[in-house]
C-alpha cells in the first residue's frame, strides 16, 4: 500500500511537471541549462578613459522614501538594516525585499533631493561590499532596475567619478552576460531598457555594444509583449503598468538623449504606448486604482494617474473611450460601465503559455465597484516565494468565480508555475439599450475525471446584473465571492445577503442557493494583509443563479 501510495504521488508529480515544462520555448530550457554552468566573468575596467554624455534625465519621480539613513531602510512595508557586508544578502530576508534592497528605487523617489549625500554614501557601500558576479545585487533583474536608477541619477550629476563609471560598465558587462532568455517576458524587457540606458548614457566601443543590444532586444520584445488591444501579453494589470512606464521613459530617454537610434523608433514606440494606455484606461476602478487579475497589488508600479500623467508631459496623444460595454479581444477583458456600477470580467487565458508564471487560477472571476466603492475584490497578491499563502492567493477560491471539486481551474503550484492550465472562449459581447450580455467558457476543469466545462453569463442592467454559472455535469462546484473590507455583510436569510457601502448604497444578493459568510484575507499592496468576508455559494445541481440589485437609501 505504501509503494502504491509513494508510486501514485510519484507519477503526479511526474505530469506536473511534464505539463509545466511543455509549453517553454528551446530558448527557455537552453539558458537555463547553459546559465547553470557559465557564470558571467565582468573583467576590470581602466580607472580613467571613461566618459559620459551630457545629457540630464528630467522624467517624473515617483517612489516613496525607502532610505531612512546610511542603515536604516523600509521595503514591502517591512523595515531593515544594512549595518555590515553580509546584510545585502541576509538570509532572513524574503528574495523579493533583498532585490528590492539592490534596485535603489530611493534615487528615483519623489524626495530623492534631500539626501545626495546619502546616495553617494549607499552606492559607495554598495560598490565595495558588492563584489562583481556575487550575491542578489548581480542577479540580471535587480541589475536593470539599479543601472536604470543610477544612470538616471548621475545623468542629473555636473560630473561623475570614474569609480562610478566604472561600476556602470562592469555591471552592464554582467547583466549582458546573463540575459534572462530562461524567463522571457518583463524580465528581458527590463534588461534591454537597462542596456539601452547604459549605452546611451555611457561613451565608447562598450557603450555602443550595450545600446546595440539593448535595441536589438526591445524590437524583439516589444512586438512580442504588447498585444493588439494593447495589453502586456503577461496580463496582469500591474505588470502592464509597469512595462508601460518603462516604454514612456523609453521614449523619454530618446526625446531627452537625442540619440538617433532611439529617435528613429520613436514613433513606432508611441504607437504602442497609445494603445497601452487606452487598455490601462479600460482596467481601472473609478477609484484609480487598477483591478486584481493574476499577480497584481497598489504600491509596486506607477499608479495611472501618474502614468497618464507622464504620457500627457511627453505629449503622447491618446484617448480614452468608455462606453456601456467595452471588451479587449486581444487580452480577453470586458468592462461594464453605467452610471451605478463598473463591472470587470475576466474571460482571458492565464497569459502566454511558455510565460504564465504571474498567472492565478482566476478564469472567468470578475470585479466590481459601486461608485468609488470596490465590492467585489479578487484577494490581490501580498507576497512572492514559495510558501503555503502564496499558492493560496493564486488558486481560484481566492478570485470571485467557481471551484470544482476542491480544485483550481489552472493548477497553479511553487511560485511562478502552471502545469495544466484553463483556456478561456468568449461567446457573446452584447450591448442592447442599457443592458449588456456577456458570456464566456472555460476548459480548464476537463482534466478531472468526469470532464467538467464552465460557463459563466452576465446579464447586466443598469441597477442590477446577474450572474448564471453552468457546469456540463452535476458535480461538488461552489462560487466564492469575496468582499472589500469597508463593505457590511448581513445575511437576510438563507438565500439572501445585504452588502452595506460607507455611502449608505446597499446590495442585495439573492442566490438560488444557500449563501455562506466565511472569514478571509485580502491584499491590495505587498506585506498588507486585511480581513474581509468572502461568501461561499455552493452548486446543488450543475447551474447556480446570483442576482445582485443595488439600491440606495
Amino acid at each position: 500500500m505504501i509503494i502504491g501510495i509513494t508510486q501514485s504521488m510519484l507519477l503526479k508529480e511526474i505530469k506536473k511537471i511534464y505539463y509545466t515544462v511543455k509549453p517553454l520555448r528551446f530558448e527557455q530550457i537552453w539558458f537555463r541549462l547553459f546559465y547553470s554552468v557559465k557564470k558571467p566573468n565582468v573583467q576590470q575596467v581602466s580607472n580613467d578613459g571613461l566618459e559620459s554624455f551630457s545629457w540630464g534625465w528630467s522624467g517624473p519621480t515617483i517612489f516613496q522614501q525607502s532610505l531612512f539613513d546610511k542603515n536604516n531602510v523600509i521595503y514591502l512595508s517591512l523595515e531593515g538594516r544594512v549595518v555590515n557586508p553580509s546584510s545585502w544578502n541576509d538570509p532572513t530576508k524574503s528574495k523579493l525585499w533583498l532585490y528590492n534592497l539592490h534596485y535603489f528605487d530611493d534615487l528615483s523617489s519623489i524626495t530623492y533631493q534631500e539626501r545626495e549625500k546619502q546616495h553617494y554614501g549607499f552606492i559607495n557601500r554598495w560598490i565595495e561590499e558588492n563584489p562583481p558576479c556575487l550575491g542578489n545585487g548581480w542577479e540580471p533583474y535587480p541589475l536593470s532596475l539599479r543601472l536604470v536608477n543610477w544612470v538616471k541619477w548621475f545623468s542629473k550629476k555636473e560630473t561623475v567619478e570614474q569609480k562610478h563609471l566604472i561600476s556602470i560598465a562592469q555591471q552592464a558587462s554582467g547583466l549582458s552576460q546573463q540575459l534572462e532568455y530562461h524567463i522571457l517576458g518583463n524580465h528581458l524587457f527590463a534588461n534591454a531598457k537597462a542596456l539601452t540606458f547604459v549605452g546611451v548614457f555611457l561613451k565608447g566601443k562598450d557603450a555602443n555594444n550595450f545600446l546595440n543590444l539593448g535595441l536589438k532586444l526591445l524590437d524583439r520584445e516589444i512586438k512580442e509583449q504588447f498585444l493588439a488591444d494593447g495589453a502586456h501579453f503577461e496580463l496582469s494589470p500591474m505588470y502592464h503598468e509597469i512595462l508601460l512606464w518603462d516604454l514612456l521613459e523609453l521614449i523619454d530617454l530618446a526625446k531627452t538623449s537625442q540619440n538617433s537610434q532611439l529617435l528613429e523608433r520613436l514613433d513606432s514606440w508611441e504607437l504602442v504606448a497609445v494603445k497601452a494606455l487606452q487598455w490601462l484606461g479600460s482596467m481601472v476602478h473609478p477609484d484609480g486604482e487598477v483591478s486584481f487579475f493574476n499577480d497584481a497589488a497598489i504600491g509596486i508600479a506607477a499608479s495611472p494617474a501618474e502614468i497618464f500623467n507622464y504620457a500627457n508631459k511627453l505629449g503622447i496623444k491618446y484617448k480614452i473611450s468608455l462606453n456601456l460595454l467595452t471588451t479587449n479581444h486581444g487580452s480577453g477583458y470586458s468592462r461594464v460601465q453605467n452610471e451605478n456600477y463598473t463591472l470587470l470580467f475576466d474571460h482571458a487565458n492565464v497569459g502566454p503559455d511558455y510565460l504564465p508564471g504571474h498567472a492565478h487560477a482566476d478564469s472567468l472571476s470578475f470585479e466590481l465597484s459601486v461608485g468609488l466603492q470596490r465590492v467585489f475584490v479578487n484577494s490581490g497578491t501580498s507576497l512572492y516565494g514559495v510558501s503555503k499563502e502564496r499558492l493560496r492567493q493564486r488558486e481560484t477560491a481566492a478570485h470571485n468565480t467557481v471551484v470544482v471539486n476542491g480544485q483550481s481551474s489552472s493548477e497553479v503550484w511553487s511560485g511562478f508555475r502552471v502545469a495544466r492550465r484553463a483556456y478561456t472562449k468568449l461567446l457573446k459581447a452584447e450591448e442592447n439599450s442599457n443592458n449588456v450580455i456577456l458570456s464566456a467558457s472555460h476548459n480548464g476543469y476537463e482534466r478531472l475525471k468526469p470532464k467538467v466545462t464552465h460557463t459563466r453569463t452576465i446579464n447586466a442592467s443598469t441597477d442590477s446584473f446577474i450572474i448564471t454559472d453552468e457546469l456540463t455535469i452535476k458535480t461538488e462546484a461552489e462560487f466564492n465571492l469575496h468582499v472589500h473590507p469597508d463593505v457590511e455583510v448581513k445575511q437576510l436569510d438563507e438565500t439572501s445577503l445585504e452588502l452595506k457601502l460607507v455611502n449608505k448604497t446597499k446590495l442585495i444578493l439573492t442566490s438560488s442557493q444557500t449563501c455562506l459568510i466565511r472569514q478571509s484575507t485580502w491584499h491590495p499592496e505587498f506585506g498588507k494583509s486585511i480581513p474581509n468576508y468572502k461568501i461561499i455559494i455552493p452548486f446543488a445541481n450543475g447551474k447556480l443563479t446570483t442576482e445582485i440589485k443595488i439600491t440606495k437609501e
